[in-house]
């Protein structure tokens, strides 16, 4: 089917969920389709929740994130197929990996035309918000009401943008997260109340510069931060990996050229060595990062709140998540893209009473792509064919199909030298990463890198330090792996046929 007549028919799907379903006339009762709150924060990983057994987790404080784990089912293996903010989102919104939805980096646009979760969703009677970040560039779409920001927003007295003032936006007086909080419940409080919603609160924090509110000056205060056990991992003498990465020596040179930025009066590293530098930037970062986190935090208790207070928790699925992961450290390094665990991992825990067991963990392979399935049977709904993802709705009671995916593909559009573009695959046991280093969709305008591999058995090296791709003991699998990142490339159809200089790399390096 060609492009523009898979349009049309994608298009005519939405409309056709109307007579599907009609869900405009339903009361919100015990047999009523769910409301979702599908709430979600920038960079939030989940070494930063303290429920994922990470060395943090003795320090941090988060009691309302525990208390959805505790009430619901925290999946253990969710991961972004493009572990990047916009890419991450549009792939949240349609399915979609990114060489579908249009949107493979920062620059890139999603079509307001094309066909998303909260679209079919309002076609078949939910009421549909979003508050808080876009990142999306183009108008909401499919939205009944949006208030977001421009771009990465601002954390303090943030400007949102309405349908009412697009694009100038008006200034709210507050922390971001507070009022994105508070203009989702005003969302709230005025909806129709017969009729199920669908609202989609996404707070800015705790992407860098990890701000955070004055209330929070003193969390951590007298706390020394338990470090990784591979912080001190300095390339290229301690390390494996075939790229240096974003180290910690990026961010701590940031906090001395513009302290005031990152919540400081002054920050030097003056008479440090190496290893004391490293540590004084990781103790900073990893405070304020836990402190942004901490007001996210705080305000998804504001909303958990407002659901018990009306009556609405019963039949309300909550979803927090993440767009994506962060590195808080590990391999020395900070920010994310990378396919490595703390990167591309989302953290992802959801309340569901009466369908979701309380206190469960789930160690399925989950996607990005796999939540807008997912919500839309949680509707009632079908999925469309343009949808790449698959609903996991049976997994959260327990119930993992036979057929239920066994590996994943994840790729990395954007290209630097220090953190080249890549693609992947990883299944319960291995990974397999190929640099392959070229800027195909140029954005910061560097040069090819060299190809390289690097193959990780998380059995053995769960922590990813030792890079096994020439490991001959591992010749069979990395080849059957390589034959697999084929066969989930092409299954995909992300043939990179406009791409010429990839035929010959195909796989000669």
């Amino acid at each position: 089917m060609k492009n523009a007549d898979l349009h049309v028919f994608n298009r005519l799907f939405v409309f056709g969920l109307i007579a599907f379903v009609s869900l405009g006339c339903m009361k919100q009762d015990a047999q009523s389709p769910p409301n979702i709150l599908f709430i979600m924060s920038d960079d939030h990983t989940a070494q930063a929740w303290g429920t994922y057994g990470s060395v943090l987790d003795s320090v941090v404080h988060a009691p309302h994130i525990a208390q959805l784990h505790e009430e619901g089912i925290q999946l253990m293996n969710a991961f972004a197929t493009n572990s990047i903010c916009a890419p991450s989102r549009a792939a949240i919104l349609t399915g979609q990996y990114s060489h579908k939805n249009g949107v493979y980096t920062l620059v890139d646009t999603l079509d307001p035309a094309l066909p998303t979760l909260p679209e079919m969703l309002r076609q078949a009677g939910y009421q549909t918000g979003l508050v808080g970040k876009w990142h999306l560039k183009s108008r909401p779409a499919g939205f009944d009401y949006y208030n977001v920001l421009p771009g990465q927003g601002r954390y303090f007295d943030p400007v949102l943008r309405d349908s009412s003032n697009w694009p100038e936006g008006r200034s709210y007086e507050g922390f971001s997260a507070d009022v994105i909080a508070e203009q989702s419940l005003q969302w709230l409080r005025q909806r129709e109340e017969d009729t199920p919603f669908m609202l989609m609160t996404h707070f800015k924090a705790t992407h860098e510069p990890f701000n955070y509110p004055p209330r929070f000056d003193t969390l951590y205060q007298d706390v020394t931060m338990p470090e990784p056990s591979h912080l001190y991992n300095y390339y290229p003498e301690q390390s494996t990996r075939t790229f240096e990465g974003q180290v910690l020596e990026i961010l701590g040179g940031r906090f001395e050229q513009n302290p005031g930025r990152y919540s400081a009066e002054s920050f030097s590293l003056d008479g440090l060595d190496r290893r004391q530098a490293r540590s004084k930037i990781y103790q900073k970062f990893v405070k304020d990062f836990l402190r942004s986190g901490a007001a996210i935090d705080q305000n998804i208790g504001r909303l958990l709140e407002y659901l018990d207070r009306q009556g609405l928790a019963e039949n309300t699925m909550v979803i927090y998540t993440s767009d994506q992961g962060y590195f808080m450290g590990e391999h020395g390094l900070f920010d994310k893209r990378i396919m490595y665990e703390q990167s591309a991992r989302m953290p992802v825990v959801i309340r569901w009473p009466g369908q979701v067991p309380a206190g469960a963990t789930n160690r399925d392979l989950i996607l990005n792509t796999d939540f807008a399935p997912t919500l839309l049977d949680v509707a009632g709904l079908p999925v469309p064919p343009s949808m790449q993802g698959r609903s996991f709705r049976a997994i959260l009671s327990g119930q993992t199909p036979d057929d239920w995916r066994e590996a994943f593909y994840y790729r990395y559009w954007m290209h630097q030298q220090h953190r080249p573009a890549h693609m992947g695959i990883r299944t319960e046991r291995y990974k397999l990463i190929w640099f392959y280093g070229q800027p195909l969709r140029d954005v910061y305008g560097e040069p090819p890198t060299k190809p390289t591999w690097e193959f990780y058995d998380l059995e053995r090296d769960p922590k990813e330090i030792n890079n096994a791709y020439d490991d001959s003991r591992y010749r069979e699998v990395i080849q059957r792996m390589k034959r697999q990142l084929l066969e989930h490339k092409d299954s995909l159809n992300d043939n990179d046929t406009g791409y010429p200089v990839m035929q010959p790399l195909l796989w000669d390096s």
